[in-house]
């Protein structure tokens, strides 16, 4: 009995092992069928994009080989790009420093009233542009009433001592009055044109026009208050119904067309640098701008933190596109002291894929962006240490076109079109 059950014992183990052994055979087999018909699949779809490409790779339409511009003389013309040898050229020494643009402290004027009264009317608003002796605001003053109420009586004065006088003079004459009289009529009137005189220079101390005062002398009196200086109001205080002050500004008036730059001056570069000097003033907000100033001042006195002097740049600002408050990079310039060296105009370098190149044509219609070194830079010249020689012709105007032209040629080819 026992003996035939370890028969059957047997033999269901050796059924068993029969079905795993065939069952993991043809999962085998079946994967490996897979594995190589995958293989198969990436080889073609491989070889079918190697294909691809090699077509793909026929042509840039009209772009010429790859990373170069096909550009056609008429079209070069039209673009302004300008082909010229490479030669050597004294560079300018540069000091480079930072700064912060102000207005010029010579042209702001701070408008306030010259005696306290009452503002009734406001004529001008920040922002705006004004003319010297514009009127801004104009304000009620009990002051400027009782001066004018004196100059009034003052003018009443002297008509009344000038027709006592004459009368005096012609009774002496028929030597019915002594003269005596005369010198006392004389000396009246002498003493009423002081004091009319007086309450004139008071008037026009205030700011008022004595030609406008003339007619209704019941007429309430107003004083304007004028703008001493052209240019733009950068600060306005006046306010309808507030009480104005002489001591209290209503308006600052600056005139931008002018301004300074305050820069800062390493104590080592101090030698290099004086009074009059030239300096080449730009502003991150207008990269391309650049405006032209001179040195008006070096300060005495050295930052013990920061080692540098404070010097002063003023700089002509007609198009007003300089603003206080914003931030510059000034480079004065200094006397040429180093040997020529090969230099092109900093136009002619362009950055392409992360490096500095020029475009330099191998024929007449074909151009090719070369990578080169650069040195200093220094009056619109960059120095070119390696990748150029001198001789060579490059483009020394237009290179940002042929860039673009460049590029618009590569995203074509990316795209297969």
């Amino acid at each position: 009995m026992k003996k035939k059950a370890l028969v059957i014992g047997l033999i269901v183990a050796v059924a068993a092992a029969g079905i795993y052994y065939g069952t993991s055979w043809n999962k085998s087999g079946t994967e490996q069928g897979e594995n190589k018909e995958t293989a198969h699949r990436e080889a073609a779809g491989d070889h079918g994009e190697h294909e691809g490409e090699k077509g793909g790779g026929e042509g840039h339409d009209g772009h010429g080989e790859e990373g170069k511009v096909k550009m056609p003389a008429e079209v070069q013309k039209q673009n302004g790009v300008v082909v010229a040898p490479a030669k050597k050229q004294r560079l300018n020494g540069v000091v480079s420093a930072t700064g912060k643009i102000e207005a010029n402290a010579d042209r702001i004027a701070h408008v306030s009233p010259r005696i306290p009264g009452k503002i009734v009317t406001v004529r001008s608003s920040l922002g705006d542009s004004v003319a010297a002796g514009q009127v801004l605001a104009i304000i009620d003053s009990v002051e400027l009433g009782e001066a004018l109420s004196r100059y009034r009586q003052s003018k009443t004065k002297l008509a009344l001592a000038q027709s006592n006088m004459e009368r005096i003079k012609a009774l002496v004459e028929k030597k019915i009055a002594a003269r005596k009289d005369i010198l006392l009529a004389e000396t009246d009137y002498k003493t009423a044109q002081t004091e009319l005189h007086a309450d004139e220079e008071r008037l026009s101390l205030y700011g008022v026009n004595l030609a406008e005062q003339k007619g209704d002398s019941h007429k309430k009196p107003l004083l304007p208050v004028r703008s001493p200086i052209s240019g733009v109001i950068t600060e306005k205080h006046a306010i309808v119904g507030e009480l104005a002050d002489p001591s209290k500004s209503l308006y600052t008036v600056a005139d931008l067309s002018s301004i300074w730059v305050l820069v800062d001056i390493n104590e080592k570069d101090l030698a290099k640098i004086q009074r009059g000097q030239g300096a080449a003033v730009s502003v991150g907000a207008f990269p391309d701008l650049k405006l032209k100033g001179r040195i008006t001042h070096i300060a005495d006195l050295v930052d013990p933190n920061t080692r540098t002097v404070k010097a002063r740049v003023e700089v002509p600002n007609s198009g007003r596109k300089l603003k206080p408050e914003m931030f510059a990079t000034v480079d004065l310039s200094i006397a040429a002291d180093a040997p020529p060296v090969l230099a092109v105009p900093e136009e002619a370098i362009q950055e392409l894929d992360g490096k500095k190149v020029v475009f330099v044509p191998e024929e007449e219609t074909e151009f090719v962006p070369r990578p080169v070194e650069t040195g200093r830079t220094a009056g619109g010249l960059v120095e070119i240490v390696a990748g150029l020689k001198e001789g060579e012709k490059f483009a020394v105007k237009g290179a940002f076109i042929l860039k673009s032209e460049l590029k618009k040629g590569e995203m074509k080819d990316e795209h297969g079109h």
